[in-house]
């Protein structure tokens, strides 16, 4: 019987909404704070009202209401927070923050063998934990994981940690749009190339990891 074709990273993980939705509102900030003179107070409502009709556009498309709430959510605390400190800069303060943690989290799980790209596969494809029980498989998902740590999350700290240390708006927000869908599917796409190459031709893939022990890898 012969294998199945394997599927894509970007197949199996979706498309690119979500991250191109994430840099609309903060374009909207900079377009309204420009426009205004550069007014924090009207860059703010621009972003929220923006984020507002986006995110009533994906509810009346499907969306997940609770996905819209969060989103608007972190809109209205990066705006609360530049009119705070009145700075603008620090509308993506908020953003600068999150990428940090993210690639320490992402990092971490890979040193304690819990690579959150294989967390994240497993949640999508319904096998749970059941991919850590086999060692290649463990092992090529912590060589992609590092796709993620370096190739985007401490890419963007670096890039959004530069403009934001010296005051630049305007490339703030033209970087939160290149370093979002764009970036994310690029990553996506060499992940899933060091993933595939980390497993043997006879390997069944990510959707039919073996059956090759307890729940748990020894020594973990």
């Amino acid at each position: 019987m012969s294998a199945e074709p394997r599927e894509s990273l970007a197949q199996i993980l979706g498309g690119r909404r979500g991250a191109l939705d994430a840099s609309i509102p903060p374009a909207g900030f900079v377009v309204g704070w420009l426009a205004a003179g550069q007014s924090i107070a009207w860059g703010a409502g621009v972003a929220i009202a923006v984020a507002v009709v986006l995110g009533v556009y994906r509810m009346v498309r499907g969306g997940k209401i609770r996905a819209l709430v969060v989103s608007l959510a972190a809109v209205v605390a990066a705006a609360l927070i530049a009119l705070h400190t009145g700075r603008a800069q620090d509308f993506f303060l908020l953003q600068l923050m999150s990428n940090v943690a993210s690639a320490l989290l992402w990092a971490a799980s890979i040193v304690i063998r819990w690579p959150l790209l294989g967390v994240v596969v497993g949640l999508v494809l319904g096998q749970k934990t059941r991919w850590r029980r086999d060692p290649v498989l463990l092992k090529a998902y912590s060589r992609a994981s590092w796709v993620w740590v370096f190739g985007q999350y401490v890419l963007r700290v670096v890039v959004y940690g530069l403009l934001w240390w010296s005051g630049q708006v305007i490339a703030l927000g033209v970087a939160r749009t290149v370093l979002s869908w764009p970036l994310v599917a690029l990553t996506v796409a060499v992940s899933g190339w060091v993933l595939y190459r980390a497993l043997p031709p006879e390997h069944p893939g990510l959707r039919l990891a073996p059956e090759t022990g307890p729940d748990d890898v020894p020594g973990t």
